[in-house]
């Protein structure tokens, strides 16, 4: 077994050499647990692997079984966005951490370009939630994900209530078919973000602490963090 790690913060496609033959392999992802074929060559003394890594993206390569031909292919899963999830949303704030306790945000931007202070310095939990409609015409056996676009930092996802993920590294994508019903749905994301903003807003002149800190920790012109869902909140069709 081979771990591979994309290291850069963009997508990534390359041929990885491995010195194996005589055996197939197979990609194994730890963050959910699933383990599927993907396309080989041999060339002498190695196998040679087509890779696609998202931005970040890490899994093994695994050798299990072996090779009954010197080469195969892998059909590639075809992704194509079938919608956008425009609708406003309405961010319910953690009590106690100095944003109000309701906002309501006709676009996704990240909370620290709010003008609202306590909004922009947030650390904590931001509950959104907004309605969308089930796309028209799907195809038995297609796969819907839900893509959050740039989420600072972890998101948890309910549909319909009901639990469908956490989403934590990039692409922030869950697979949503099984919670999923005809016409209007409801869309809850759990954002949790680090302490930054908040500590940069306690630094803020005259500001009232939220954050207890034993030593100084940030100074008031410390960049922000990008945080919360910003978005672009897409229906993903996987065939």
């Amino acid at each position: 077994a081979y771990f591979v790690n994309n290291r850069k913060v963009r997508a990534e496609t390359v041929e990885a050499r491995f010195r194996v033959t005589g055996r197939r392999p197979e990609l194994w992802r730890a963050d959910t647990g699933r383990a599927e074929p993907v396309s080989y060559r041999v060339e002498g003394d190695t196998t040679v692997v087509p890779l696609e890594l998202a931005a970040q993206d890490s899994f093994f390569v695994v050798f299990r079984e072996a090779a009954k031909q010197p080469a195969a292919v892998v059909p590639k899963r075809a992704v194509k966005p079938v919608a956008e999830i425009t609708t406003p949303w309405e961010v319910a704030f953690q009590v106690g951490r100095g944003a109000p306790a309701i906002a309501k945000f006709s676009t996704l931007q990240g909370l620290e370009q709010s003008a609202d202070a306590g909004i922009r310095y947030f650390s904590g939990m931001a509950n959104y939630r907004t309605t969308f409609l089930a796309p028209k015409g799907l195809k038995r056996g297609t796969k819907l994900w839900l893509d959050l676009g740039q989420v600072g930092d972890v998101a948890e996802v309910l549909v319909n209530g009901k639990v469908v993920g956490t989403a934590w590294k990039a692409p922030y994508r869950l697979e949503i078919g099984g919670a999923l019903q005809q016409g209007t749905n409801q869309l809850e994301v759990r954002v949790a973000n680090l302490w930054v903003n908040r500590l940069v807003g306690d630094a803020q002149p005259g500001a009232t602490k939220v954050a207890a800190a034993i030593a100084p920790t940030y100074l008031p012109t410390a960049p922000l963090r990008p945080s919360g869902l910003m978005g672009p909140v897409q229906l993903l069709e996987e065939r």
